[in-house]
Order: C-alpha cells, then sequence, then structure tokens
C-alpha cells in the first residue's frame, strides 16, 4: 500500500533519453555537415552563385571565341585577306584547341599535397590532400585567354603580318579556352551534387548560344559602330573582371603552386588501377559511340559557328548583321535547357 501511494516521476527518464536523443541529433548532423565538407560538395546557396558566374563565364568564352568569325569580312577586307587566307585565321583556333582537352581535364582532376592556408578568413598551419580543383585551372585559363582577346586588335599592328599574328592568337586562343569544358566537368563531379548534375550543365550550355546571342547582337552593332577592334575589347574586359571577382570572393582553400601541377599524391597501385580502368573504358562500344557522335556533332558545329557570319555576310550583304548573327542562336537556344 505504501508502494502504491508513492508518485511515480518519469521526468528523470524522459529528459535523460531527450537530451541523449538530442545529442545524438546533433552528433549525428555535426559528422554529416563535416562528412559533406570532406566530399568537397558545395552547399546549396553557394552552388547557386558558381551556377551563375559558371554561366556567365560561358557565355563570355564563347563571346571571345565568336568574335573572330563575326569580325572575319570586315578583317578580311581591310587586310586584303582572300577565303583561303580567312579559313586559316578561323581554322587555327582547332589546332590549339584539341591539344589541350585532356590535359585540361587532367589538371582539374589532380590530388595534391598542399598546405591549408585559409578556411573562411581562419588561417591555419595544417597538411592536406586537396584536388586542385576545376574552378582554379578555369581561373587560371580565363585570365590567360582574356588578355590574348583584349591585345588581338593589338598584334595586328606590331609590324608583322597580319595574318601570321592572327593565326597566332587563335591558335593561343584555342590552347587556352581547350581546357574550359573538361574543367567543367570537373566542376560538376567533385563540387555538385548527383541529382543537380544535369540541371548545371544544361544551364552552362544555355550559356553557349546566350553568348553567340551577345556577339551576335551587341557584337555587330559594336562592330558597326566602333570598328572590329571594339568586339574583342569587349569580351577580354569583361573576362578579366570576372576572374577578379571570382578570385576575391569565392575561391578559397589550398594555394596551389605551378609545381604542384606536376607532383602527384596517387601510389603506383592507384595509377595501376587507373590505367586498367581506362583500358576497359576504351574497349566498350558504347563509348566509342558517344565519342563517333561528338565528333560529328562538333565539325557541323564549329563549321557553322565559324562561317555562318561570313555566308550571311557574302550572300545578303544588305542585312543587318545582328540579325542573321542572333536569329539561329535564339533558335537553339531554349533546346539546350
Amino acid at each position: 500500500m505504501e508502494a502504491e501511494d508513492e508518485p511515480v516521476s518519469f521526468s528523470s527518464e524522459v529528459d535523460s533519453v531527450k537530451n541523449a536523443s538530442i545529442h545524438v541529433c546533433a552528433n549525428g548532423l555535426e559528422r554529416s555537415e563535416t562528412n559533406d565538407h570532406k566530399s568537397g560538395i558545395w552547399p546549396r546557396p553557394l552552388a547557386r552563385m558558381w551556377t551563375l558566374m559558371l554561366l556567365v563565364v560561358t557565355c563570355m568564352l564563347h563571346w571571345a571565341r565568336m568574335a573572330m568569325p563575326v569580325c572575319a569580312v570586315t578583317m578580311a577586307e581591310q587586310f586584303g585577306w582572300s577565303k583561303t587566307e580567312s579559313g586559316l585565321v578561323l581554322g587555327s583556333f582547332f589546332w590549339g584547341y584539341c591539344f589541350t582537352q585532356v590535359l585540361g581535364g587532367h589538371a582539374s582532376d589532380k590530388w595534391v599535397l598542399s598546405r591549408y592556408v585559409c578556411d573562411l578568413g581562419r588561417v591555419t598551419g595544417s597538411e592536406k590532400i586537396e584536388p586542385i580543383g576545376g574552378e582554379r585551372v578555369l581561373v587560371l585559363s580565363t585570365s590567360s585567354w582574356a588578355t590574348v582577346t583584349a591585345i588581338t586588335p593589338f598584334l595586328a599592328d606590331i609590324g608583322l603580318p597580319p595574318l601570321f599574328t592572327m593565326m597566332l592568337a587563335r591558335f593561343l586562343m584555342g590552347v587556352l579556352q581547350g581546357v574550359h569544358y573538361p574543367s567543367l566537368t570537373s566542376i560538376c563531379a567533385q563540387r555538385v551534387a548527383e541529382g543537380e548534375r544535369g540541371f548545371l550543365m544544361s544551364t552552362l550550355g544555355c550559356g553557349c548560344y546566350l553568348g553567340m546571342l551577345m556577339v551576335g547582337g551587341v557584337g555587330s552593332v559594336m562592330l558597326e559602330w566602333y570598328g572590329w577592334e571594339s568586339v574583342f575589347y569587349g569580351p577580354g574586359l569583361l573576362s578579366a573582371l570576372w576572374v577578379f571577382c571570382v578570385w576575391k570572393c569565392l575561391l578559397r582553400g589550398p594555394v596551389i603552386s605551378l609545381e604542384s601541377l606536376w607532383s602527384t599524391a596517387v601510389s603506383a597501385s592507384q595509377t595501376k588501377s587507373l590505367k586498367d580502368c581506362w583500358l576497359h573504358l576504351f574497349k566498350q562500344p558504347c563509348v566509342w559511340a558517344m565519342i563517333f557522335a561528338h565528333l560529328c556533332y562538333s565539325s557541323t558545329y564549329f563549321t557553322l559557328m565559324s562561317w555562318l557570319p561570313t555566308f550571311f555576310k557574302d550572300t545578303y550583304p544588305e542585312a543587318k548583321g545582328w540579325v542573321f548573327n542572333v536569329v539561329p542562336w535564339f533558335v537553339a537556344m531554349p533546346s539546350s535547357l
């Protein structure tokens, strides 16, 4: 009877269970956030900011790439180029473009042992394995081709034959822009959650045609009003501004030196497994099917990109450049989404 009269209290037991569950949840959340940080996946706000910045730089890339085709007729008249010589200038880009595709992807995926010097403003002295990252390769290449684009008009007046200097400028442009899309692919694989990668790549594909629209519309007006030199100054200066903003506001983490591009933290056994993986991939028919499909697409796309402005200018000389340089890419833009 005395036991029945004593009140039974479960508050302490409930509190202990509640506190334990909170403690477990907090620890689990902390571990989850730590794992996300270690995995390199961008949080959603940062991913949105990077998506916007990558869209802008892809737009600038294609503006710079299309500047020469848009100005080809005007430059040919000024320098007395034939169609063959104009083709040499336009085609020089692709000789450089094919050399750095694999190198850009390799450098973007490369892991190095580096000193981690900055983490959200806090200086640390720890050493860790970090990826060089596609974003750093992208910033380096963008600053380089932006410089080449901006100085292209000056190269025409340095005393050498303009045909030679323009071919050289286009070749260097191709070399430096060849790492762009491999870097984007590496960024997508390393920094973006799996369920959002398709949206990122389709958005950047839209940036390709957006750049075509800008150079076709704004670039054609600049060509008519201020001369062909202004079409090169525009993307060069805007891309340099993009590099400055990304370098100051978005890039953090390990400082990568040029020497680290040649060093590696991959063991001999891992190197052998990577070689076996590549050999296995090249034995797959679907891989060769994708290579052949991309070859067909690229040959058609780059031919149209290089010669479409010249074709319309020769066929319809009275038409405005901003019309025939905008309409084809405006129609293609929705399909990329």
